[in-house]
């Protein structure tokens, strides 16, 4: 088993690479599960990902790694998120945003108010995150070398107030994004706690990175949705998902492309993560015109228009240019 792993991490340590597209046969019962030639398009060979992890993202587009984020780090992320909701810290460009339970109550200003911090790259302890060379490692071996942080959050996930709307819908995060290619995108997701079924951990579809982008809409709940957590409607409701159970630290890369979603939080407790999308820099804008993403567009727009005084000829791709960061690497496109 150990020297068929051995032959294997041998191969792909000598072939040339130039397009991050290399081939690697079964040849052991370790593989077995893979009858044929499997194309590894989804990451690079830099000596970080084991073969069996290498193979593990090609066929599912995710990969857990546990432990990787110590105590103490998170512990700081939480500290300066509470003092952002205190508004004892003001952060431009940042977007609080309110479970829409939650909204409709009297507003408090502490984190039970709060269900998400999206776009903190000019808070300098949460953007700290974003820079950790252990997260980086592994992001390097999707994206390349010139690495791009793309989008930030961090997500208060409140006690479901009945309505289920602390749910979020099954989607894929291309879904937001006017940069390609996917393939060069990755998403860093770290539980802050321990994150399970009762709390609403992550849940993925594996495999579903192979497919194209779908169709995003709001999802007809009865409790109501909260604004811009679009859905797929026609994904297979009865094909395998994977809950990922993490514990604080625990850390999982997955492709833009994945579906995934996270169920209620049945707790009287808040389930806190952090997050950042990546791309590598050499990745380029499209325009969405016409496109399934239009939808996205509008209502960022309409978001850049009113927090930001945003003029109306603003594009989705410029409310994207302004957030991205180089944080490895050479900025060359994006």
């Amino acid at each position: 088993m150990f020297r068929a792993a051995d032959r294997l991490k041998v191969v792909l340590q000598h072939l040339d690479r130039p397009n991050s597209r290399i081939k690697a046969c079964a040849t052991s019962a370790q593989v077995a599960a893979y009858t044929h030639p499997v194309e590894l398009r989804y990451t690079t060979d830099n000596d970080v990902l084991t073969p069996e992890q290498r193979l593990f993202y090609e066929e599912n587009g995710f990969l857990l790694i546990k432990n990787l984020i110590p105590d103490e780090a998170i512990d700081r992320f939480r500290t300066e998120f509470e003092k952002i909701c205190r508004r004892e810290v003001k952060v431009p460009g940042l977007l609080v945003m309110r479970d829409i339970a939650i909204s409709k109550s009297e507003f408090l200003p502490d984190q039970s108010a709060v269900s998400k911090l999206q776009d903190f790259q000019e808070d300098q302890e949460l953007f700290r995150y974003c820079t950790l060379p252990q997260i980086l490692k592994y992001v390097e071996c999707f994206t390349g070398p010139n690495i791009m942080a793309m989008h930030t959050m961090l997500i208060n996930k409140p006690p479901d107030a009945g309505k289920k709307t602390s749910r979020h819908p099954m989607h894929q995060d291309l879904h937001y994004f006017p940069f390609r290619p996917a393939d060069h995108i990755v998403c860093a997701w770290t539980a802050m706690e321990r994150v399970d079924r009762s709390n609403g951990c992550l849940v993925v579809l594996p495999g579903t990175h192979k497919g194209t982008l779908k169709q995003h809409d709001y999802p007809d709940w009865e409790g109501g949705v909260n604004k811009m957590y679009h859905g797929i409607r026609d994904y297979d409701p009865d094909q395998q998902r994977v809950h990922l159970v993490m514990e604080k630290g625990d850390t999982v890369f997955f492709h833009p492309l994945l579906i995934h979603g996270s169920g209620m939080n049945r707790t009287q407790g808040f389930r806190k993560a952090i997050s950042c999308h990546y791309a590598s820099s050499d990745c380029y804008y499209i325009d969405v015109k016409g496109t399934s993403q239009e939808i996205i567009e509008q209502e960022v727009k309409e978001i850049a228009q009113r927090k930001y005084n945003a003029g109306s000829d603003i594009t989705l791709q410029d409310t994207w240019a302004v957030r991205g960061r180089l944080v490895k690497g050479q900025r060359t496109v994006l």
